[in-house]
Order: C-alpha cells, then structure tokens, then sequence
C-alpha cells in the first residue's frame, strides 16, 4: 500500500474556457497533489492511503467522502481545524494562460502538528510514501509534519518519494524552498521534478530552455539528472517531466528517468485540444509510483508514468480517472483515439 500526506483543496474552476468570474458560476470539485497521486492509484488497481487533516464540517465530509468514491482509504485523515483550502482555476485557451488563485491560508493542514497523527497507524501495512514539495511551502508547521512524516516513513522501512513541485505562490513564511527542501530531500529515495523544481527547490539549474521551441535538448536533462544524484546519493532514481508548450491547448509531453544504471526518455506525445493540465504531473508520478512497485524494469516505467500523464490531460478536475489498461493502451502504442465498441 502507498501513503501519500497533504493537502486537499476545494477546486473552484471558472466553467468551460471562461475567464474566472466572467459568468456567475464556478465547478466546485476537490484536488491536491497527494490526493491526486492516491486516487490516481486506486483507479490503476492500487491500495492506497491519504492522510491530511480536514475539518469536520458538511464541506470536509463531502471531500473525505469524494476521496472513498475512488477507492481511497481515509480512516487516517485527522478530523480537525477550521477551514479547507480553496483554490480558484482559470483554465487557459491558445495563448492565454490558466491561472490559479490560491485562498489557503490557516487551512486545517497548514496548523496540524505532528502529534495529530499516530503514526504507527499512519504506516501500518504501507510500503510506500509519497509527499511533495507543496505540503512543506504551505506553513511552517507544514514543513515540520513534511519532515516528521519522512522520519518515521524512513523509520519504518519504507520507500519515499518526493515530488518537488514548486509553488512561487505559497513560499511566504520566512523559508526559502531550497532551505526546507534540500534537507527533505536528503532522506528520499525517487525524486520527481521539472527543471524549474530542480533550480527553484535544489538549486541546480539547467541551461536555459526555451520551452515553446517544440524540442527540447536531452543531453541537458541528462546532465541535470546527472548533478542532482552526484548531489544526493541518497536518492536512487530521478524522473524529470518533459513539457514542451506551443500554447495553452497544444503541448508536447514525455518523461526521462535516471536511476544510476541508465537514463531513459519515454515516447514523446503530442497533446492537442488540452481539457485539464491540472494534476498530470500527479498521474505522472502515480504512474511511476505504480509501475516501480509493481515490477516493471525503469523504460517500462517511465513509459507507464508518461502515458498516464498524457492521458491526464483529457480529464476534467483534479483526478486522473483512466484504468491500467487504457494507460497500458497508450504506452503500447495506441494514441488511435477510436471508439471502443
């Protein structure tokens, strides 16, 4: 079974392509990137675990019990605080991009301390834990629950994984991320990342890349990976997202891994006519996530994580809701789009 420890957000999405609050009326659904990961992972056929703290109103219920629609064991959630966070989404067209308004300040989350969770509890019968960069760049006390959670993670014979996703927005407590997340990330095994996570949180840069050049040169993602695990030896296996963006609607998307033995880039997918961006970095991850635990060799892997991120894109909300088999189709191949009868 797989923990993963964070926030949930309420998701409050202008419809279709309008711009937020152009029209009266907004989606509400529920999102967050360990959450995503979790039920990313029940949808693939695997156990998996969230642990956050919500508070125990109408609005936390219907969140804990959106969370078990998916399969997503949440008997380890902490029941308290005040508010859940919110999060507003623009969702982007050609060259206008989306955009995301957070409203997450004092969220039940970003006040639990350690001591809320028993984590003897939290642990039993996992052999896997996931968190990412965002829980520890919410608060202080964020920062400090990140930590102890690896701890005893670590503590407990399980593989960690981080995903760095770097926020600017939320970095506003007193703490740089590489002053927080370096230090996570010595106690890690798999890391995931972009280029920008990799310079904002770890300080180690990539050549400038011009994203929307429609290729992207890499013998340079090689060498990053390559300076990320001279850097921490801890860690036995970097995957780096690769996104090429045209516009808001047309990207290019696929994946390296380098786990010390090998560096591998996974197909390149071309994605037009984007429904969701929002969340496929998670699918990515719980693809990896999926297919590291499972057996695959690190090519089929990676290949797994990227279909599943690709696929991603064409799901409204937070969750990625596609089956192993539908990503399977893909990484096999299969990018045909035709009807299945």
């Amino acid at each position: 079974m797989t923990v993963t420890l964070g926030e949930i957000m309420l998701r409050l999405r202008s419809p279709e392509r309008y711009a937020l609050l152009q029209v009266p009326s907004l989606e509400a659904t529920f999102g967050g990137g360990e959450a995503n990961v979790a039920v990313s992972l029940c949808h693939l056929g695997m156990s998996a675990c969230f642990v956050s703290a919500i508070p125990a109103n109408c609005i936390g219920d219907a969140c804990v019990g959106e969370l078990r629609k998916h399969g997503v064991d949440t008997s380890r959630i902490a029941r308290k605080g005040d508010r859940l966070g919110i999060y507003f989404l623009e969702t982007g067209a050609d060259q206008r991009p989306s955009k995301v308004v957070y409203d997450r300040g004092h969220s039940a989350i970003s006040e639990a301390k350690p001591e809320d969770f028993d984590w003897d509890g939290v642990f039993a019968g996992a052999s896997w834990f996931h968190i990412t960069g965002i829980t520890p760049a919410i608060s202080a006390e964020g920062a400090i629950l990140s930590r102890t959670a690896i701890t005893e993670a670590k503590k407990r014979g399980l593989t960690v994984s981080i995903d760095l996703n770097y926020r600017s927005k939320l970095w506003k407590y007193g703490k740089s991320a590489p002053e927080v997340m370096t230090g996570l990330v010595q106690s890690c095994d798999i890391l995931i990342a972009n280029e920008e996570d990799c310079q904002k949180c770890l300080g180690i840069s990539l050549e400038a890349v011009e994203v929307q050049s429609g290729t992207l040169p890499l013998e340079q993602y090689r060498d990053l990976s390559e300076r990320v695990l001279q850097a921490y030896p801890n860690v036995s296996a970097i995957a780096i997202t690769l996104r090429e963006s045209l516009s808001a609607d047309h990207n290019f998307w696929s994946g390296i891994l380098n786990n010390r033995t090998g560096f591998f880039h996974s197909k390149r997918h071309e994605i037009r006519n984007i429904v969701d961006r929002v969340g496929t970095g998670d699918a990515f991850a719980a693809g990896l996530i999926y297919g590291l635990q499972t057996g695959f060799d690190a090519k089929k892997a990676l290949e797994f994580a990227a279909a599943a991120g690709c696929l991603k894109h064409s799901i409204s909300g937070d969750f990625n809701l596609v089956s192993k088999a539908e990503v399977d189709a893909l990484a096999g191949g299969d990018a045909s789009g035709r009807v299945q009868r």
